[in-house]
């Protein structure tokens, strides 16, 4: 399995790593192989290759499947009940590898081992070593201490921040924050990932600026809600560590106990916001305004504008520090849109008009019930502001069907709201109860067999507004980013019919969840490369092209 999906066959396996740091590339033939299975969301992935770069750094060779590994390391999902399940099975399935002797080590690590870590262990005692999200700093000490890894010396050089790992390298994520600070009656992510806290500005660019170096032509931003980025900076409550997997600890988070270890990103939470810092510059004044900088890249936030974080700033420092084409925005709460975000995305053609923009529900009152923070009439506004504002933007959205307590007039005005607004993309799940939430409490449970029956409505609606929404661009002629080359031998071969085709995204697709563009004839194309085509045909989400000579 490729890494940062979910579709299982036997033990998923990361794609080969793009390119080895030189460090790696130097190792001897016996040094320690090391394969990384992820399972779960972008921002486990973006964890992963920042463990491969830590791993890579350390002497260990990182390879692409199980079969050629000593350890196996599963950075689990636990954020719904089939992505426990499947997470569980990917420990099984490494379990047996060991116990056939065909690997030494299984360790188990991420979101699931945060939640579960002290009855994983007891109901899976051959898993050499599990970790939880507060503990991924040690995951090398760990293995040295276990003789799984030597303390082989490597070359003195600059480790890379992540080692890029999907098949599709000219794309990548940014994760831009860890934890969250809402409080959704469904959602358990503040449980295992923590309270929200900020990635510094410098470190972020720096980031991008490695991805960009390692090929990166789109850049999409992610986090638990991407509006609230730098609100804790602002009120002096980020933390100044530099491990970046979790979110601020709490007494009620998951695996966190009072007097437990804490790693160094826990342990001064007041240096930003307070007082001067020499050493990374950061300044701050409790008056109408606030000047902070991180590093090189300095802020100016006005005291009107402070409740609102440093989203804006962050994007105007990625402009300024690479020029990789396309930046696109996901996870961003309608509730956290204020005109002034709008206007600059509006006016910076390098930030795509694109915005993935979970509401949830379109019921006033399930939406009280989730605790979110919006309410439709928000929803309607912040719509109105992006389509006024930025011609053809695309909005992606999306809901649960069968909360707690959903009668049959409450889906119906979600449906309502869904096809007055026409959303271009749409993402819709059935509610699946989480322990330790007030969700899976809460009285009136949706029956099963009713969830699925709304689920099929909601996405059947979805579908002829798709086909709707797309059908705009036939004769058109737009800009698209190829993620891959085609022949006849594809698995789809009536989506291309010349002897060369390609696949690729607009701006308003987003890789892997948004429909694709088929090429007919792209001759030279290859992936990452920006060709102009016209578009000819739709099949709801999907576009049909041919080339257009430049």
């Amino acid at each position: 399995m490729a890494i940062g999906t979910t579709r299982r066959a036997g033990l998923p396996v990361l794609g080969a790593p793009r390119e080895m740091p030189a460090a790696a590339a130097e190792l001897s033939a016996d040094a320690t192989r090391v394969v990384l299975v992820t399972l779960g969301c972008d921002k486990n992935t973006v964890d992963s290759e920042r463990l491969l770069a830590r791993l890579a750094g350390a002497g260990v060779r990182v390879v692409g499947d199980a079969s050629s590994a000593d350890i196996v390391v599963i950075n689990t999902c636990g954020f719904i009940d089939v992505a426990k399940e499947e997470s569980v099975d990917a420990i099984l399935d490494a379990v047996r590898l060991k116990q056939d002797g065909r690997i030494r080590a299984v360790v188990a690590m991420g979101c699931m081992v945060q939640r579960y870590k002290t009855e994983l262990e007891a109901e899976l005692p051959e898993v050499d070593l599990f970790l939880g999200l507060t503990e991924a700093d040690r995951l090398v000490p760990e293995l040295r201490a276990r003789g799984l890894l030597s303390e082989q010396s490597v070359p003195t050089m600059e480790q890379p921040l992540r080692l890029l790992s999907t098949s599709t390298p000219h794309t990548s994520h940014l994760k831009i924050s860890e934890g969250c600070d809402h409080t959704c009656a469904f959602c358990a992510i503040p449980l295992m990932r923590g309270k929200h806290r900020s990635t510094p500005i410098e470190a972020l660019v720096r980031e991008a600026q490695q991805l960009e170096a390692g090929g990166v032509v789109e850049l999409n931003l992610i986090s638990q809600d991407t509006t609230w980025y730098g609100r804790d900076i602002l009120r002096g409550t980020a933390g100044t560590g530099g491990e970046w997997f979790v979110g601020r600890t709490f007494a009620g988070m998951a695996g966190f106990t009072a007097g437990a270890r804490i790693t160094d990103l826990d342990t001064a939470t007041a240096a930003i916001g307070r007082a001067a810092d020499p050493a990374g510059g950061r300044t701050r004044d409790a008056a109408a305004g606030v000047a902070t900088a991180t590093g090189s890249f300095p802020v100016t936030v006005a005291g009107a504008a402070r409740r609102h974080g440093l989203l804006p700033e962050l994007l105007d420092a990625l402009l300024a520090g690479t020029t990789i084409p396309w930046l696109r925005l996901f996870y961003m709460y309608p509730s956290g849109i204020y005109p002034a975000l709008v206007e600059q995305i509006a006016r910076e053609p390098r930030i795509v008009p694109y915005i993935d923009m979970p509401i949830q529900h379109g019921s006033d009152s399930v939406l009280k019930r989730m605790r979110r923070p919006e309410r439709q009439a928000t929803i309607r506004e912040r719509v109105s502001w992006l389509r006024e504002a930025i011609p053809d933007v695309a909005l992606r959205t999306t809901v649960i069907v069968g909360f707690p307590g959903e009668t049959d007039d409450e889906f119906e005005d979600m449906l309502t709201l869904l096809e007055e607004i026409r959303f271009d993309h749409l993402g819709a799940f059935s509610y699946s109860e989480e322990e330790s939430t007030p969700a899976a409490v809460m009285p009136d449970q949706v029956d099963a067999a009713v969830k699925r029956e709304r689920l099929e409505r909601v996405l059947e609606l979805q579908a002829a507004i798709a086909q709707e929404r797309n059908e705009r661009w036939i004769g058109r002629e737009v800009v698209v980013l190829i993620d891959a080359v085609t022949g006849r031998d594809m698995d789809d071969p009536d989506a291309v019919t010349g002897e060369r085709g390609a696949v690729g995204r607009t701006a308003w697709q987003a890789l892997e969840i948004d429909g694709v563009v088929y090429i007919d004839d792209a001759t030279g194309a290859k992936p990452g490369d920006f060709v102009k085509v016209r578009i000819v045909d739709v099949i709801e989400t999907d576009l049909k092209a041919v080339a257009v000579d430049n």
